[in-house]
């Protein structure tokens, strides 16, 4: 009615849009197209994630960025000034010292500084015994603010760490590429973070075998026996003393030789069984239990390596044979890996001598 009639667009605001599951979503797309509204949506979840594609496509993204220090401190003596919105008639003794670590609690948000202070000056009333100083100044009215007043009023972590969303997996993120980086005080420091924000420890541990298989694989095997144990031992042991198991393992893989061969020739050979259909098991590396089976050539003329010289069958494929000489793994050099690349490349020459 207003656009018809005033010719004024209507605004609809969605707080915490990412509540609205998928359907919902799509009711509004309509009315977005034909401009009967201008959405605006917020929300602390990534988008990308949360918002069907159609209606994303159709919107601006405006990414809010967490606030400085200095930025906090403004609105923390904002508030302080403020007599009609702020504290009321009390006053505050804040040294500037104790701002700094109020606001580096806030951890870049404006809303939890405000929320601080109001607690603040809820103790203060309530608790008189929390003030610095029994005597009274001239003004009566001035409290005091002290660090064991602040620790009481902070006692409650506010780290930003929601354990299913973004901060979460970019902090998870962080930790494995800091390992597969090979900078140990970096993984350290990730590892330590995602503790403080109340992260599972036997999560990180999980993901820590994962490193072990895909980061640090044949370079060094031992790798994921590391990962298995550290686990082990948390569950054993439980917090704080099994968390330093779980530290010991992820520094110990940040400084191991990295290799992601296994890795790579995994997803290469998952994808040639996909792509290569049904292909047939060559007749001389089949089994053959029943003598039908051995009438029809199964396992007719199979070499059996540990009677071959150096216990290898030079030459022989045991492919399809669509693929025959296909490779997917490619050591790397570094490690027992190097070790396993020389091996195979003694193999390789057996093979093509035997083939001349």
């Amino acid at each position: 009615t207003a656009r018809a009639e005033q010719q004024q667009a209507t605004i609809l605001f969605v707080d915490e849009v990412h509540r609205f599951n998928k359907a919902q979503q799509d009711v509004l797309l309509p009315y977005v197209e034909d401009g009967t509204f201008i959405f605006i949506g917020a929300t602390t979840e990534n988008p990308s994630f949360e918002l069907n594609n159609a209606l994303l496509s159709r919107a601006r993204v405006y990414v809010l960025k967490q606030l400085t220090e200095d930025d906090l401190l403004q609105v923390l003596n904002t508030a302080l000034q403020d007599k009609e919105r702020g504290l009321g008639l009390l006053t505050l003794d804040f040294p500037a010292e104790l701002k700094k670590i109020l606001v580096q609690a806030a951890d870049g948000d404006a809303r939890q500084v405000l929320n601080l202070l109001e607690i603040l000056g809820d103790v203060i009333v309530c608790h008189p015994r929390f003030r610095g100083d029994d005597r009274l100044r001239k003004d009566d009215s001035r409290n005091f603010v002290t660090k064991e007043l602040l620790t009481e009023v902070l006692q409650v972590n506010l780290r930003k760490f929601d354990k299913q969303g973004e901060a979460f997996y970019d902090q998870i993120s962080a930790l494995h590429k800091s390992v597969r980086g090979s900078s140990p005080d970096a993984a350290l420091y990730w590892f330590c973070r995602m503790l403080d924000g109340g992260c599972d420890p036997l999560y990180i541990g999980r993901r820590v075998i994962r490193m072990a298989v895909e980061d640090i694989g044949l370079a060094d095997p031992r790798a994921l026996e590391y990962a298995l144990n550290a686990c082990a031992t948390y569950e054993r042991l439980g917090s704080p003393e099994g968390e330093l198991a779980i530290a010991q393992a992820i520094v110990y893989f940040a400084c191991a030789p990295k290799s992601n061969s296994v890795y790579v020739a995994y997803g290469e050979a998952m994808r040639a069984a996909k792509e290569n259909g049904s292909l047939e098991v060559p007749l001389h590396i089949r089994n053959a239990p029943t003598k039908l089976m051995k009438e029809l050539d199964y396992g007719k003329n199979y070499r059996y390596a540990h009677d071959e010289p150096n216990a290898y069958a030079a030459g022989e494929n045991y492919f399809p044979a669509e693929l025959k000489g296909t490779k997917f793994y490619h050591p790397s050099n570094y490690g027992l890996e190097a070790k396993i690349a020389e091996r195979l490349a003694y193999y390789r020459e057996l093979d093509r001598k035997n083939t001349k």
